[in-house]
């Protein structure tokens, strides 16, 4: 590690120069960066030591996820040792998910009121008027080691996460869980859930708001999955 371009210089240069650099790096623009760094400072206690500041601490973290990049490259990049580009990968990624809690929530944790999508559309009221929201599923790529790879590979032949994600109708999201193996079925997942969210995938489970029926809407699904096209779950 000789560079004199080291990690907090590289990530200066990135915050001053142009807008794509910082997003090719970080998957992020300058503005959102800035503001995550803030919010995990003053809410989160992320905080830096007295030769690492918590916006390299930050960076590191991001550079590792955006870029999937081993520690191997990291140190290259930021001109630290293997272990404390582990350590502070570490610190920053239990940084996230304490933000998350803050962030994927409903508004109105009681749905009392209907959304104005669906209160003022006559092609929705009254038939979803206690939708809450759209659901979906998704599988990411994951890095698992090999004595648990099985239950990982999902149908593709690759091990991957399978993640559950809901959003409003301002497309915001309001629940998500990952973590699950790629062969666990939404079914299962949102089993588990219960209690967690008013509703589980698919009507399945036992939730306190349920989907209302709607044949029209129905037939329509039955015919778009007939075309092989998949879609949401209306909650």
């Amino acid at each position: 590690m000789t560079s004199n371009q080291t990690g907090a210089k590289w990530i200066s240069e990135l915050l001053e120069g142009h807008p794509d650099r910082i997003h090719d790096a970080f998957r992020m623009s300058k503005r959102i960066f800035t503001d995550l760094l803030r919010k995990l400072e003053v809410d989160h206690e992320l905080q830096g030591s007295r030769r690492t500041s918590s916006r390299e601490i930050l960076g590191i973290t991001l550079y590792i996820l955006a870029q999937r990049g081993s520690f191997r490259l990291t140190k290259e990049r930021f001109q630290h040792s293997t272990e404390t580009i582990s350590r502070y990968f570490s610190k920053g990624i239990r940084s996230l998910p304490l933000l998350s809690i803050d962030i994927i929530k409903p508004i109105d944790r009681q749905f009392r009121d209907i959304p104005a999508e669906i209160r003022y559309d006559s092609r929705y009221m009254p038939f979803f008027k206690d939708c809450v929201g759209a659901i979906d599923g998704t599988h990411v790529d994951a890095r698992i080691p090999v004595e648990d790879q099985v239950r990982y590979i999902g149908r593709h032949g690759t091990t991957t996460q399978n993640v559950m994600a809901v959003c409003d109708f301002n497309m915001c999201f309001t629940f998500a869980l990952a973590g699950w193996e790629g062969t666990a079925h939404d079914r299962r997942m949102a089993t588990r859930t219960k209690g967690s969210f008013p509703t589980t995938a698919g009507g399945h489970g036992g939730g306190k708001r349920k989907r209302r029926k709607n044949s029209g809407s129905r037939k329509k699904g039955r015919r778009r999955r007939k075309r092989g096209q998949g879609g949401v779950a209306l909650l």
